[in-house]
């Protein structure tokens, strides 16, 4: 069997060189990007199709690497399509439906423009759902309760790190490369 080609979905915060994504998909020969939009950069509906496209272009098994709204895109494109996926890593999700600090999108925004509600439905391929105890975007409760909604094989608490980016200090994120390995 071919190894999965690792696709990594973005959040909607502009690319961002030091961000973890990017270091780990520089280590991962082969892996691949959701593009990111310029424009409609808040339509769930264009990313959705942006990520059907990133994925429908991989001739093989996929593995999804997605971080903050990349997550909420995963969730939303498992909803409407059926292509089978190998597996995903969903870090640090963000949790739409209470307020987000600010600076990000409001609640009222993301309804219109499609995020809400987050599907809570049991994802049809293996899933490790990655959260921190102290992100500002989500508490740890309610990235538990997706996590099992969404039927993930584990739940990792990956500690105080903040909503895993650099803004919060992260930029390299080994563990992350060790539960894509866990799920290819």
């Amino acid at each position: 069997m071919m190894a999965p080609t690792v696709l990594f979905v973005p959040g909607l915060r502009d690319h961002v060189p030091e961000h973890w994504q990017t270091l780990l998909q520089e280590q991962i020969p082969g892996s691949r990007c959701v593009p990111r939009r310029t424009e409609e950069k808040l339509s769930c509906a264009s990313w959705v199709r942006d990520l059907d496209h990133a994925i429908a272009a991989i001739a093989g098994p996929v593995v999804l690497c997605a971080h903050s709204g990349g997550v909420a895109m995963v969730v939303h494109w498992a909803r409407q399509h059926s292509r089978p996926i190998h597996g995903a890593l969903l870090a640090t999700p963000p949790d739409f439906e209470t307020p987000l600090p600010e600076g990000y999108p409001t609640r009222e925004t993301l309804q219109a423009n499609g995020w809400l509600p987050m599907p809570l439905a049991k994802l049809p391929f293996p899933t490790i759902v990655a959260a921190s105890d102290n992100d500002p975007l989500a508490r740890f409760d309610r990235v538990q309760a997706m996590a099992w909604a969404w039927g993930a094989r584990r739940l990792v608490n990956i500690g105080p790190v903040g909503h895993l980016n650099p803004a919060s200090g992260y930029g390299v994120w080994p563990q992350g490369m060790a539960l894509l390995d866990e799920l290819g």
